[in-house]
């Protein structure tokens, strides 16, 4: 990145940077992968380009299809040029099949088909760990009002209907996923963050039985090993379903 470049903020796998226009920024996928509220850390060489090139397909998919988001485009293969946006302090998380926390916190098995999607709000804050919240929480903490929670739960099933068939093309299976927005500068709600192995959970559908095969985080969190060539794979994927295929059409 270019030293002139005036940094703006560090996270878990990005930082971001002023750009010449004040109502853009340059986003840097870094190589680092965390789990567990960083408690568990590695860096692995080029997870960061894989991110970015996957993210900036998806955000161009999604645009196409009339949803909000920060991505302007592509600056290089691991850094992107996006809106400047104030982030709404919380993680949308979508689950169309129950795996991870949910079974951990009810009684429902892992991999069991949720009759409908189910969408669990998380505030975003590592000192508290993201706890759950409710809306009823949400409208205590003054995070958003009803109307802009309405918004953004039609545009995350929007988003969701769009992935599903996104991925399923790709023969991938969309478990859950999370998602972030924010306001951008005319006040406006857009899809921000990335779109990603880190944080969409993504089952191949090319297996024969019915063994789980992740192609996404979960290799490095539950140390399953393949994790970049897990991440290569869905990178391969994308880029060959872009060759032959009209997304928008999806």
């Amino acid at each position: 990145m270019n030293s002139k470049l005036k940094f703006i903020y560090e996270g878990k796998a990005k930082k971001i940077f002023a750009y010449e226009d004040s109502d853009k920024v340059i986003i840097e996928f870094k190589d680092d992968a965390t789990a567990f509220n960083a408690l568990k850390k590695a860096k692995f060489e080029g997870k960061g380009e894989l991110n970015c090139l996957i993210s900036s397909k998806i955000f161009e998919f999604l645009i196409k299809n009339k949803i909000p988001t920060h991505y302007i485009g592509l600056k290089n293969n691991n850094s992107m040029i996006a809106q400047k946006i104030k982030i709404i302090p919380l993680e949308v998380v979508l689950r169309n099949t129950a795996y991870g926390s949910l079974c951990k916190e009810t009684t429902i098995e892992p991999g069991a088909v949720l009759e409908s999607p189910l969408i669990d709000f998380y505030l975003k804050n590592d000192t508290l760990n993201d706890p759950l919240l409710t809306k009823d929480r949400i409208n205590l903490l003054k995070i958003i009002n009803d109307e802009e929670l309405d918004f953004i739960i039609n545009m995350t099933l929007k988003i969701n209907e769009l992935l599903k068939k996104f991925f399923y093309n790709i023969k991938l299976d969309l478990v859950d996923f999370k998602l972030e927005f924010g306001y951008n500068s005319k006040g406006q709600i857009v899809l921000g963050d990335e779109i990603s192995p880190d944080n969409c959970r993504l089952w191949d559908l090319n297996q024969k039985n019915d063994t789980i095969v992740s192609l996404d985080k979960d290799r490095f969190r539950n140390d399953l090993g393949g994790f970049i060539e897990a991440y290569s794979e869905i990178n391969k994927r994308i880029n060959n379903f872009f060759k032959s295929n009209d997304f928008s059409s999806i």
